[in-house]
């Protein structure tokens, strides 16, 4: 019996003015860009000029026994240059074990 360590990749929104510079984090534009698209959103050729998102990690320790619903503390790190990330909103965000499987 094993903790299991996962993580993922997502969006942070709702930062006040404190997330990532799209121009400076393509991989956060991209991710944002991809995230309206499938929400129906087309931005292609729009320049986006948002200071509320944020590309970030996310990881979490799965312990033994756990079961689909069960709570569990996560931690949400910046990948880019956002300076703070205190009131933001993580948007769904796939969590893989080293199995490549999604918890």
């Amino acid at each position: 019996m094993r903790d299991n360590t996962l993580i993922g990749y997502g969006l942070l929104v709702g930062l006040n003015g404190t997330g990532d510079k799209l121009q400076n984090n393509a991989f956060t534009e991209q991710s944002l860009i991809a995230f309206l698209e499938r929400q129906g959103v087309n931005t292609r050729g729009a320049a986006l000029k948002s200071k509320n998102v944020a590309a970030v990690t996310v990881t979490a320790v799965l312990p033994p026994f756990s079961r689909s619903g069960s709570r569990i503390d996560v931690t949400v790190s910046t990948m880019g240059d956002a300076t703070n990330l205190t009131g933001g909103v993580l948007l769904a965000t796939p969590l893989y074990g080293a199995d490549g499987e999604i918890y």
